[in-house]
C-alpha cells in the first residue's frame, strides 16, 4: 500500500470503561487531517494493586487487541493506559515488544511515553496527580523512584472504579496542582488516561510556570513522534509542541 496517499493511522488499545481518551485525543488534534485514530478495547473496570486488578493488563490481551488494530494498517500502536506506572515500566516494555513482534508495528504505552518525555526534557522530579487510591499512588511513587524519577509531592482522589474517573471535572484538579507546583518540581503529571486534565493545562502552565504532562496528551505526542508527523499545539503542554 502507498502510505503517503493517506493520513497516518494511530492504533490505540483502550480500557473498556474509558470515556475520555478518544474524545480528548480528537480535541487535541483539532482540525488536523494528517492523522486518524483507531481503537480496540480490552476489559478494564477497576484500578487497584491486587492480583485481580493486575490481571486486566496481561500481555495476551494486549497482543490480541494489537493484532486487530494491525488489520487496519495502522502506523503505530499504543496501549493507552497507565498501568505500567504501578506494575512497573518493565511490564510495559514487554507489552510494546510483544506488540511489535506480533504485528511488525512500532508500539508504545502511556507510561513509556511519560518516561520518553522525562528523558527528552530532563525531568527528574514531578508532582503527581491521580484519581486513584492512596495505595496505588504509593506503588507508583516506588516504581518511579526505581527508574530515577522523584515524586516531590502527590495528590489522589481516592477512586477505584475506572468509569468514574472521567466524571471528575477538570477544575477539580486545579487546587492540588497549585499546591504541588509551589514546590517547583520539574513537571506536574496528570496520571490517568480517563482523567480530563488536558483542558486545564494551558491555564495552569501560565499561572505556575511549571510544565504539565497530561496522560492523554503525552501518549498522543509519542504516537505522533513514532509516526513521524508534527507534534501538538503548545496549549496541550508546552513541552509537547
Amino acid at each position: 500500500m502507498n502510505h503517503t496517499a493517506r493520513p497516518k493511522r494511530i492504533g490505540m488499545i483502550v480500557p473498556s470503561s474509558n470515556t475520555c481518551l478518544e474524545p480528548q485525543s480528537y480535541r487535541i488534534l483539532g482540525g488536523r487531517e494528517d492523522v486518524t485514530i483507531h481503537s480496540a478495547r480490552i476489559p478494564v473496570t477497576r484500578i487497584g494493586v491486587d492480583a485481580g486488578a493486575d490481571k486486566q493488563f496481561d500481555i495476551a490481551g494486549m497482543r490480541h487487541a494489537a493484532e486487530l488494530l494491525a488489520t487496519a494498517d495502522v502506523d503505530v500502536i499504543a496501549w493507552n493506559g497507565t498501568s505500567g506506572s504501578w506494575l512497573g515500566p518493565g511490564h510495559d516494555r514487554a507489552i510494546a515488544t510483544e506488540i511489535t513482534a506480533a504485528t511488525g508495528v512500532p508500539a508504545t504505552t502511556s507510561t513509556l511515553a511519560y518516561f520518553d518525555a522525562f528523558t527528552d526534557f530532563g525531568i527528574q522530579s514531578i508532582g503527581l496527580i491521580t484519581p486513584y487510591t492512596q495505595d496505588v499512588n504509593e506503588k507508583i511513587i516506588t516504581r518511579y523512584s526505581e527508574e530515577g524519577i522523584h515524586v516531590a509531592g502527590h495528590r489522589f482522589l481516592g477512586l477505584s472504579d475506572n468509569e468514574s474517573f472521567a466524571r471528575v471535572a477538570p477544575e477539580e484538579l486545579i487546587p492540588g496542582s497549585l499546591e504541588l507546583a509551589a514546590d517547583h518540581p520539574d513537571a506536574l503529571i496528570y496520571l490517568c488516561t480517563n482523567l480530563y486534565g488536558a483542558p486545564v493545562v494551558e491555564d495552569l502552565e501560565t499561572r505556575t510556570q511549571v510544565p504539565i504532562l497530561d496522560s492523554v496528551a503525552v501518549t498522543l505526542w509519542r504516537c505522533l513522534q513514532l509516526a513521524g508527523i508534527p507534534l501538538l499545539d503548545p496549549r496541550w503542554g508546552r513541552l509537547l509542541a
